[in-house]
């Protein structure tokens, strides 16, 4: 009976999982046709005749790299930046006694319940009276700072033994030197799972980009796939999209490659092995 039910849930979980493959791998396929072949009747994986054409287009027609530096740029600083600060704040929550922390740390968990299009036009104008307006500055410290981030490694770092920094302070280490000997190390696979997090969201970030850039020189890739696409008085070309698109992809896709061990394995695990 147990492996009848077991069988089911991985019946259904492939499923799931094809259902979510399928339009990715169509997209990677369409992306090496010519048009005349994206356009017939039937839908083919396999591309006849196999052509680059509109990888060379959209790298050709579309200031791509500098897209791609913006995107890269912005995602590598937040997401430095955030798990910095989160580790910090979470690691304080964890330890550390002081006045009113359950109230911060309630306030933090409802910051969590306010949806981000709340914020947009407070944060607009904060960063208009900065001057951050088309800057990196706009488009990085509003995704420093996040409720999710501080909530997940304070609850890891509550999981954790106090026995070993005990041990450590006894030894004549200080809190600083306890926090990033000893439970930093034992907080990676939270960090790394919060790292990628912070990554695919701000990679796939369009609307704050959107009303924070005015420049072609600051736009990020999803702003440019969205004005890559024509136009009403031009002709998409669908072709060089899906390129775009595949490129679009690849970063998320190496990040989430990088760190499945931890994502998936040590996350899932819990708890500390002895």
């Amino acid at each position: 009976m147990v492996k009848k039910y077991r069988f089911f849930g991985y019946f259904i979980l492939t499923l799931g999982a094809l259902s979510m493959l399928v339009p990715f791998i169509y997209m990677f396929c369409l992306s090496f046709m010519s048009e005349k072949q994206i356009f017939t009747s039937s839908i083919n994986f396999i591309p006849s005749p196999f052509t680059l054409e509109n990888y060379k287009y959209t790298i050709n027609n579309a200031d791509i790299f500098r897209y791609f530096y913006n995107s890269m740029f912005v995602a590598i600083a937040t997401t430095i930046g955030q798990v910095i600060i989160s580790a910090m704040a979470g690691y304080a929550f964890a330890r550390f006694k002081f006045k009113y922390k359950e109230t911060l740390f309630v306030l933090i968990l409802i910051s969590m319940m306010i949806p981000p299009q709340v914020n947009i036009v407070p944060l607009f104008f904060i960063m208009k009276q900065f001057n951050w307006i088309d800057t990196y500055w706009a488009l990085i410290v509003p995704g420093l700072f996040g409720g999710f981030g501080v909530f997940m490694i304070r609850q890891w770092f509550k999981s954790i033994p106090e026995d070993m920094e005990l041990s450590a302070k006894i030894d004549g280490c200080s809190s600083l030197q306890v926090f990033y000997k000893i439970a930093l190390p034992l907080a990676a696979p939270a960090l790394i799972t919060l790292g990628i997090f912070t990554f695919i969201t701000t990679w796939n970030s369009f609307m704050w980009p959107l009303i924070v850039t005015n420049s072609d020189f600051m736009r990020t890739l999803p702003l440019g796939l969205a004005n890559f696409k024509g136009s009403f008085r031009e002709v998409t070309d669908w072709g060089a999209l899906t390129a775009y698109s595949v490129i679009c992809c690849i970063p998320v896709i190496g990040v989430f490659l990088l760190g499945r061990k931890y994502f998936i394995n040590d996350i899932l695990s819990g708890g500390i092995k002895d």
